[in-house]
């Protein structure tokens, strides 16, 4: 067993028990990928437990050092699957979750309902119910319907129902315009300007409502550490501002998650270590300045948690040269295993996991098999020379990638699998025809 060769310029990205042995084959998790898709099929999603681990304790290790009253939530929409629900609450993290479906997940996983955080922009009336009925730890409140309903729903089931809310502070961050969250022009949040009006309704509305900290979120895939800081000040100016005229002390501030990944070896992220650091001391200094006591930190990691571990396998068939132009070669997946690509332009690394030795000599592009002219995964890659039947890796899809996934085409979803020490099992079963219409209905008036 030998680590990957130094021609490899992705190997970065790739999940970190990545080797090759000595067939030249990439092995994840003590695992032969060629293997697993023997026994699994493609495509074939692959989490190798380890680097999810390590992530893990990169956060709760970091600031259990800088600040020891914190708290990781995951953040579901990442991934949601039982097994992962399972092993977040085996670290004792928190959940953020964004929809009844994730509750759901959460409460027959017996998660630590305390630690269960509630987000979303519309959360309808039964979510509310459900969240509410079940006493999760946090709601985290983002409009006035929002409001209007968390009162009278935890009034009529006499309830007192834990809030947060979510402010939207105005800082712009440079990452793709539909996961930014924190500036002005989004959906999410209250506006500053109407904070007094959501403290008054708070204060006169009856005790059913306990407002306990401010949540924002400045986007996905930051690089920067200036927007984290940014946003400390603004939610603890306004935290000393509810305490002066409000008589409210803020018990939790929630800056929430987006810490970017190395899709590429180009890329270069933030340090979890350095984040924990320099955000735990700006929360320090600036509570001393404006004499407020310290809040529980809250963070919400996804792609940063799970996103590296993930990879997913694609047996090659068809290609293409077209004349004095790109050569493609088409994979049995695609836009509807990772719509990343072709809803943000999102940019992926990729090894030939049968060929790891192999020298690289031609650049391509890795089409799916989907019905769009966009359906591209990865455009020109310098690879190993490619035949039918070969197996491409495509790194750091174990975010955004089966929790966004679809049924297009009519093709059924793949099978996830986490590896471990030699040891492979599935997570998530791959779909079948019958599963594609096993909701269908004929209505009566065609028969």
């Amino acid at each position: 067993m030998h680590s990957l060769p130094s021609n490899l310029t992705q190997l970065s990205t790739f999940p970190q028990t990545s080797k090759a042995n000595d067939k030249g084959h990439l092995m994840i998790g003590n695992c032969d990928t060629i293997e697993l898709t023997k026994q699994y099929g493609t495509p074939l999603y692959v989490i190798d437990l380890e680097t999810v681990k390590n992530k893990i304790l990169e956060y709760t290790t970091s600031l259990k050092r800088y600040y020891p009253d914190s708290l990781v939530l995951y953040a579901a929409k990442a991934f949601a699957c039982t097994a992962i629900f399972k092993l977040a609450n085996q670290f004792n993290l928190g959940i953020d979750v964004v929809s009844g479906g994730e509750l759901f997940i959460a409460l027959n996983t017996h998660f630590n309902k305390e630690k269960i955080y509630f987000h979303g922009n519309n959360k309808s009336e039964e979510e509310i119910k459900y969240a509410i009925t079940n006493s999760i730890g946090r709601i985290v409140c983002d409009n006035f319907y929002e409001l209007e309903l968390l009162q009278t729903i935890a009034k009529e089931n006499n309830k007192i129902v834990d809030i947060l809310i979510r402010l939207t502070p105005g800082i712009e961050c440079h990452t793709h315009e539909y996961i930014k969250t924190g500036h002005l022009d989004s959906k999410f949040g209250f506006d500053l300007e109407h904070l007094d009006n959501v403290l008054e309704y708070l204060t006169k509305s009856g005790k059913n409502l306990s407002l306990k900290g401010y949540h924002a979120h400045v986007g996905s895939q930051i690089f920067e550490l200036e927007p984290y800081l940014d946003v400390i000040d603004i939610l603890l100016g306004q935290a000393l501002y509810t305490k002066q005229k409000y008589n409210i002390e803020i018990q939790e501030l929630d800056v929430g998650g987006g810490i970017g990944i190395s899709y590429l070896n180009s890329d270069d992220p933030i340090s979890i270590d350095n984040w924990a650091k320099l955000t735990s001391e700006k929360i320090q200094k600036k509570c001393k300045d404006l004499n407020l006591k310290l809040p529980r930190l809250i963070c919400e990691p996804g792609r940063s948690l799970i996103g590296t571990s993930g990879i997913t396998l694609y047996k090659t068939g068809s290609t293409k040269q077209v004349p004095n132009g790109r050569r493609f070669i088409s994979v049995d997946g695609g836009m509807a295993d990772n719509p990343r690509p072709i809803t943000y332009k999102a940019e992926y690394s990729a090894i030939v996991a049968n060929k790891i030795n192999k020298p690289e000599q031609e650049v391509v592009t890795i089409a799916g098999r989907y019905c769009e002219t966009g359906d591209i995964l990865i455009k020109d890659i310098l690879l190993p020379k490619i035949l039918p039947g070969d197996i491409i890796a495509i790194s750091n899809t174990g975010a955004y990638n089966y929790s966004m996934s679809s049924n297009y085409n009519m093709v059924p979803r793949p099978a996830c699998i986490l590896v471990n020490n030699g040891q492979s099992e599935v997570i998530i079963e791959r779909e079948t025809y019958s599963d594609l219409i096993a909701k269908h209905k004929i209505p009566s008036i065609l028969i």
